[in-house]
């Protein structure tokens, strides 16, 4: 159980209030006389976010009051997820319901979060005792998993290069019992990974691939792949500083993949589950690929490089290849690929593409149950002319500066071939300012939606 949680009796914790402009008079009437006077002498209003811990008294413990939006609709379900690190030490319970539940109690876990591993922080030890009716390890498990990628990510490059992502991953594989295996150097040469090698040879840190399988080979295969560029200079296209400073993030795809796959398996759900990671730096040195090389792929199309600083679609065309060869019923590939994607929708809503309506449909559907929001954009055909070169079968960026996401998807799906449904997440994977159940970081973003849909196909 995550340490947010308990799930012993709650009859002594203390109890929260959600409260609304349209329910206050109803609870302040069930309050304590000396908790109703304390509340009037304190001013407070039941606007959203508003929070008052109320004293004990001789006949009934403290309580809290915290604001909720009023009105039919669920509002911000994770406006509680600034209580995990808003309210004084103890073990908390909800006295009524909030707009939902569920996702109070989930964004409860995810506020809590805190990156404590370079500096000493002072913590209190603030617990919510889950509602008997809440599927506990269910709300724990998706915690856990959030908490993973967020560490990942966090983690700056020094302390997270390919090496240590492979670490990251055989470490989930083992607590499964997943198999788990690595092509790591120029053997990434002799066993036809091509464009893997070339992004990442430049870096004193060898590049992988990383590839973890769980589960019975006669259930539906679901293969997950991520990018996992490590830190990203741009390569001989370098970024300028401003473009690099977030760049440990880059391997942002990698770690909501294994967050996604950690779910799966600790819920035991029935699929032949297979991880693929390429695992790179993207470096500047003598040895770094260049603007105009051309390039093979796994898949046998020649790559000319448009841009070095494009390198995250180039290691996952390998990877999708390798995914497709074993023809999955499912493949969900997930990246921190484009900056056109975040002038398009903005850091909190990733775009996906599919050509498969149906599952288009069951994304979205659970996107919004999560409240884990993704956007649906097109696979726009006549664009491919725009990945045209004169003298290798595709070029890894566009012409022109038009429909960067899109086209980057478009260059992805050459290489997708074999695979029974596919769909691709062009992720930001960071939190630039906190927001209730998001501390300001790395983010876990799809993750949560696309484990709801494996849930409900392969329980």
């Amino acid at each position: 159980m995550h340490p947010a949680f308990v799930t012993a009796a709650a009859e002594a914790a203390i109890p929260i209030w959600f409260v609304t402009t349209a329910t206050w008079d109803g609870i302040r009437g069930r309050l304590a006389p000396q908790a109703q006077a304390y509340a009037q002498a304190a001013g407070f209003e039941p606007k959203p976010g508003r929070l008052l811990v109320l004293p004990e008294d001789k006949d009934a413990p403290g309580g809290v009051l915290f604001g909720l939006e009023t009105g039919d609709g669920p509002g911000n379900p994770f406006l509680p997820g600034n209580l995990a690190t808003a309210l004084p030490a103890g073990t908390y319970r909800f006295a009524n319901a909030p707009h939902d539940t569920r996702l109070a109690a989930l964004a409860f876990g995810l506020g809590s979060y805190m990156f404590t591993r370079y500096r000493k922080t002072e913590t209190r030890d603030v617990k919510l005792a889950l509602p008997q009716d809440l599927e506990a390890g269910e709300i724990s498990r998706i915690v856990e998993a959030a908490a993973l990628a967020r560490d990942l990510i966090n983690t700056p490059s020094n302390d997270m290069g390919p090496a240590e992502l492979e670490e990251s991953a055989r470490s989930v594989a083992a607590k499964y019992g997943a198999k788990a295996q690595a092509v790591v150097g120029d053997d990434l040469l002799k066993q036809n990974f091509p464009l893997i090698h070339a992004v990442g040879r430049a870096s004193v840190r060898a590049p992988r691939l990383i590839e973890l399988r769980w589960g019975d080979a006669n259930h539906p295969k679901v293969t997950l792949v991520g990018k996992g560029v490590c830190f990203d200079t741009g390569g001989l296209d370098i970024k300028p500083e401003s473009a690099m400073l977030l760049m440990k993030k880059d391997m942002g795809g990698a770690a909501n993949i294994l967050a996604l796959a950690q779910m799966v398996m600790d819920a035991g759900l029935k699929v032949n589950l297979r991880v693929i990671i390429p695992a790179v730096e993207n470096s500047v040195s003598g040895s770094a690929f260049r603007p105009l090389d051309i390039y093979p792929s796994r898949k046998g199309l020649t790559v000319e490089v448009g841009n070095t600083d494009a390198e995250g679609r180039l290691v996952l065309a390998d990877a999708l290849a390798l995914a497709c060869e074993d023809e999955p019923d499912l493949l969900i590939d997930m990246g921190t690929l484009t900056g056109a994607a975040r002038v398009a929708l903005g850091p909190d809503l990733p775009p996906f593409y599919t050509v498969d309506d149906s599952l288009a449909a069951a994304i979205e559907k659970h996107a919004r149950a999560e409240r884990d929001p993704l956007w649906r954009m097109p696979l726009w055909a006549p664009y491919e002319s725009m990945l045209d070169s004169k003298v290798a079968d595709t070029s890894n960026v566009a012409t022109g500066s038009f429909a960067g996401s899109i086209t980057c998807a478009l260059f992805l799906k050459k290489f997708v071939a074999g695979a029974k449904a596919w769909a691709h997440f062009d992720i930001y994977a960071w939190t630039p300012s906190g927001k209730p159940g998001r501390p300001e970081g790395g983010e876990c973003q799809a993750a949560r939606a696309i484990y709801a849909l494996l849930k409900e196909r392969y329980s």
